[in-house]
């Protein structure tokens, strides 16, 4: 298989520099260039063409929220993975929701940076328990008056969200449900596509404000 190719966006170079060391002594990853800042960040996928951009939020000049919102619109094959010294809940979400595959904390470990890494690569979502609480335990948003027909989505599609939110993955969430894993690729395109995400971890944030995955 070919190296996952990866571009560090983080405005500070120390940050830069230690994630490059880190990544170059994996086998099967690729460091393929490095970004100061979101705007650079979408010079360099342009140029590079990642696999897997490894974004901070808070810099300078354009931030990683909005260039994730960017990068989801122009590159949305790129896969997106946040890693910052931010433990806000507000900011997890709102990464999530723009549109990231996980959220890392820089003072995580190596075999989960690249666990992430690899599942963000393969398009699927791999957040932390802890991460995934916080993310489940944050405020609600208040609920529209009347559902929309968009949030409208079905029983099973309810129980395959849920799955997805507890970090089953297609082939456990079949043999759960009693379904092929391609009836559960259906049921998740037709859920990114009502809430308006490409990202498990978009729908397993809005569900989250929601209030859709207590049961």
């Amino acid at each position: 298989m070919n190296p996952i190719r990866v571009l560090i966006t983080d405005d500070h170079a120390i940050v830069r520099e230690g994630l490059r060391l880190i990544l170059e002594t994996v086998e099967g990853v690729d460091v393929v260039g490095e970004a100061r800042d979101g705007a650079e960040c979408l010079r360099r996928v342009a140029e590079l063409a990642p696999d897997v951009v490894l974004m901070d939020l808070q810099m300078p000049g354009m931030d990683g929220i909005t260039a994730i919102g960017h990068l989801r619109r122009d590159f949305p094959a790129v896969a997106i993975v946040i890693l910052t010294t931010f433990n806000e809940d507000a900011l997890m979400v709102q990464g999530l929701q723009a549109g990231a595959r996980g959220y890392l904390l820089k003072d995580t470990d190596c075999a989960t940076l690249l666990a992430t890494i690899q599942a963000a690569a393969r398009g699927e979502t791999l957040l932390k328990p802890e991460i995934l609480s916080r993310v489940l335990a944050a405020p609600l948003k208040p609920a529209p008056a009347t559902p929309t027909v968009a949030f409208a989505l079905t029983e099973r599609e309810l129980e395959v969200l849920r799955a997805a939110a507890r970090g089953e993955r297609n082939k456990e969430i079949a043999h759960a449900l009693g379904i092929t894993e391609r009836t559960v690729k259906a049921h998740l395109a037709s859920i990114f596509n009502k809430l308006g995400v490409d990202s498990r971890a978009a729908a397993v944030a809005i569900a989250a404000q929601q209030g859709w995955l207590g049961q």
